[in-house]
């Protein structure tokens, strides 16, 4: 819970967006319902939620059933037996029981108890895991087509000043200044309980060091620590900026630092698992396939970013293109970068089977260059589908030759789609 504010001291900030992908099952006891994401975006308040809900809306405290396997007093339970007992030590009479589980992957073999409880069709089941481990192996075998899957990312903009409102934390009359904070200190929900900048940078290095320790160390076998941490960094100082094991390996080459290329591409994977980084695949709109090699790496929060530099002045291209990404993906759009020839356009973005857009992204279009760079995509693609221009200026016309100019601040804080 976020309890760090005087008079709304236990209450929770209930993020809509997720809630409304979810309470269609809440009482459903055949799909599981998976709540992943980064650690601390929030998916333990997300659980709180949903449990008041449930109660607002009639059910009993006695068949709701609530364990935290990261904290006390059920740290301790590491075993598949152990968790069995401690599920049924709560269930006290045979009506219908609703069982949320935080950090499930804390128990090895978790898999088992959970599909036995499914199975026996009396319970509603939630579980939460800050990796990808959780949707692995044998939870994805035996629970095909029966798990409902919802991503979390940290707060979006929307959030970030909802939440701030809800806390009654000061909010800046010019939202812009609020963006910019946002950008720099990062949706953390965490964070927000903290006014100082050094002290926003330290939660969020903490977070870092956290999941390598909880979730890395415990799932992969990371022989040199050192040459982790230098792919972490290289993606992390990199993001939004085509990247590949091959480029990753002549950059520290040419800081005579050999790293083998398969090291590299398990070390991706190891970022992606622990939720850190999200690929954005590039595709080819003349050839309609999907490019293997280069890709783009989106963080799950920009936090990341800034808690690890000095200089924290802002590059608004990638920064632009994290936050709408984060933002889209978030409300259930797929992302990819489209290529069209020597051209590239920032996002494709679907969803459902009909809808389907072209995005660019960019801080202004003052100068020439700018505009026939951020335009001209559009014009090389043939099809009739929207196309959108993302500004952090203020957008004077909406409509030019078709293409929706739209500012990205308002957007977003607005809690629009597209």
């Amino acid at each position: 819970m976020y309890d760090f504010i005087g008079d709304t001291m236990n209450k929770v900030y209930k993020r809509e967006i997720y809630l409304k992908k979810i309470r269609g099952f809440y009482h459903d006891s055949e799909m599981i319902k998976v709540i992943t994401g980064i650690k601390r975006c929030g998916k333990s308040s997300l659980l709180e939620s949903i449990i008041q809900e449930l109660l607002d809306n009639g059910v009993k405290e006695k068949d709701i059933i609530d364990i935290k396997l990261d904290a006390n007093p059920y740290k301790s339970v590491k075993l598949p037996l152990e968790l069995q007992a401690t599920i049924d030590e709560k269930i006290k009479d045979k009506s219908f029981k609703y069982l949320f589980l935080d950090e499930v992957e804390n128990v090895k073999g978790f898999e088992e108890v959970i599909e036995s409880y499914r199975i026996e069709g009396n319970m509603s089941i939630f579980i939460t895991g800050s990796n990808s481990y959780l949707l692995s192996g044998e939870l994805v075998t035996k629970l095909t087509g029966r798990k409902i899957e919802i991503e979390m990312f940290p707060l979006n903009f929307y959030e970030y000043i909802e939440m701030k409102k809800f806390f009654h934390k000061e909010i800046h009359d010019n939202i812009y200044l609020e963006f910019e904070q946002f950008v720099r200190n990062g949706g953390f929900p965490g964070a927000l309980k903290y006014d100082q900048i050094e002290d926003q940078k330290r939660y969020t290095q903490n977070i870092l060091n956290d999941i390598f320790v909880k979730d890395i160390k415990r799932n992969e076998k990371i022989k040199n620590p050192d040459i982790f941490q230098l792919v972490q960094t290289f993606v992390i100082n990199n993001f939004g900026s085509r990247i590949s094991a091959g480029s990753i390996r002549k950059y520290y080459e040419s800081q005579n630092q050999k790293i083998d290329t398969r090291t590299i591409y398990r070390y991706l994977n190891v970022l992606e698992n622990a939720k850190i980084i999200y690929p954005c695949e590039m595709f080819d709109l003349k050839s309609k396939k999907v490019l293997k090699g280069e890709k783009k790496y989106y963080l799950a929060d920009l936090s990341i970013y800034f808690a690890f530099q000095t200089d924290q002045r802002i590059n608004y291209g990638p920064v632009l293109e994290n936050i709408l990404y984060n933002y889209l993906v978030s409300k259930d759009y797929d992302l990819s970068v489209g290529k069209i020839g020597n051209l590239e356009c920032d996002f494709i973005a679907r969803k459902g089977s009909l809808d389907y857009y072209y995005i660019q992204v960019s801080k202004n279009i003052d100068d020439e260059k700018t505009n026939e760079r951020e335009y001209k995509p559009f014009y090389m693609i043939k099809d009739l589908y929207p196309r959108y221009l993302f500004l952090l200026d203020m957008v004077l016309q909406d409509n030019i030759n078709g293409i929706h100019n739209v500012n990205i601040v308002d957007f977003i804080y607005q809690n629009k789609d597209l």
